[in-house]
């Protein structure tokens, strides 16, 4: 089956289940039934127009049918029969309802991304685990526990409003940006599964910026790698490769989004670069500037990093090493601070010096793709 069609469908035929039926087991095992269903039948008849609704209609007489043998409450079996529309709650009410459950903050940060992935974007168990360097059997454990504390706490099944939205909503988004680095960094199918699901959240300024974030950064994924699968700096980077549909969508969301909070400042960022004709004509002395900001706002050792590589295009390498080495210890063993360590060492004329900082970084590399490009630049400075 698609593999689109899949996630789209579970992510909503689940969400349904749970809330007529407040059993997450059973909304999951009914889920995964009517997709194994498709999966016997559909090659056999063809996919149906609508592959969604043909989804929900198997889940929901499943669920009916387990909720009879197992004499289930009267009220759950007449909402399910009741549910004559095979599409969930029109706007995607029940996903979002499902999201903010799984990213309540009384949940670890680490199962509610797990959860999100299992239960909103259908992700298979072994797949998170291998994400989280797991077995399977403890990441199913992981999420067998999450589940259970959300039945235990009687964390409600709703999208919260007013104060309490403002108050959850950041847990959210930080849960949704994860999942988009996570595909960033390699799985691309899950950034795309996480700009959609950003794509239903209420519109509150840090979430359209967030939107604005995920989509400039992702529109450069076809230009991020050449064709033996190396990766290229932004200034290797074949611009009239990138979406730029996707760019002008997040310049356009940014242009009547408030600059306030690090989503909105990192989104502001990213379109300095996804605008600029060429790496040459990047508005450099902007992006120091906004990195300023961000410091201020979302103070990290990652931001500093950033911003002593900004403020080295923008004021000159030797500026760059100056912030650099105010962070010092707090970056240290971290690939990207030593090759922007190296970056700045060679451009402020010190290549012998730069080369052994590549393979440094080289050998803290979390990727071969990531290794390969520092080693290369390793070479080119020695």
């Amino acid at each position: 089956m698609n593999e689109p069609v899949f996630r789209e469908a579970y992510g909503r035929v689940v969400a349904t289940l749970i809330r007529l039926t407040d059993d997450w087991q059973l909304a999951e095992d009914c889920a995964m039934d009517a997709v194994e269903s498709a999966l016997a039948r559909w090659p056999r008849d063809g996919m149906p127009a609508n592959p969604g609704g043909w989804l929900m209609t198997a889940a929901r007489n499943r669920a009916i049918d387990q909720l009879r043998r197992a004499t289930m409450a009267e009220k759950k079996l007449r909402d399910l029969a009741l549910l004559q529309d095979p599409e969930p709650a029109p706007q995607g009410d029940d996903r979002l309802r499902l999201i903010f459950t799984c990213c309540h903050p009384a949940l670890a940060t680490e199962s509610r991304v797990a959860l999100t992935l299992r239960t909103v974007a259908g992700v298979e168990t072994a797949e998170i685990a291998r994400l989280f360097l797991v077995s399977e059997s403890a990441m199913a454990r992981r999420l067998s526990r999450a589940k259970a504390k959300i039945t235990q706490a009687r964390i409600p099944y709703r999208v919260p409003s007013g104060p309490a939205l403002a108050e959850r909503l950041p847990s959210v988004l930080a849960v949704l940006y994860l999942l988009f680095t996570r595909g960033y960094d390699g799985e691309p199918e899950l950034a795309e599964e996480a700009i959609r699901l950003v794509r239903l959240l209420p519109a509150e300024p840090e979430a359209t910026a967030l939107l604005a974030l995920c989509l400039l950064q992702h529109s450069r994924r076809a230009a991020r790698q050449n064709e033996t699968g190396d990766l290229l700096t932004l200034a290797e980077q074949d611009r009239s490769l990138w979406d730029h549909a996707a760019i002008a969508e997040a310049v356009e969301l940014l242009g009547g989004s408030p600059v306030t909070g690090p989503y909105a400042i990192q989104a502001h960022i990213a379109a300095c670069h996804a605008t600029a004709p060429d790496f040459a004509a990047t508005d450099w002395p902007t992006v120091a500037a906004w990195y300023d900001q961000l410091a201020r706002v979302h103070p990290s050792p990652v931001v500093e990093v950033n911003r002593a590589v900004a403020h080295g295009y923008a004021h000159g390498p030797r500026a760059g090493l100056k912030l650099l080495a105010a962070v010092g210890d707090a970056v240290a063993g971290y690939a990207p601070a030593v090759a922007a360590a190296a970056d700045l060492t060679e451009r402020a004329g010190d290549p012998a010096a730069a080369a052994v900082l590549f393979r440094q970084a080289a050998d803290l590399a979390g990727s071969d793709a990531e290794r390969r490009a520092l080693l290369k630049r390793s070479t080119a400075a020695g």
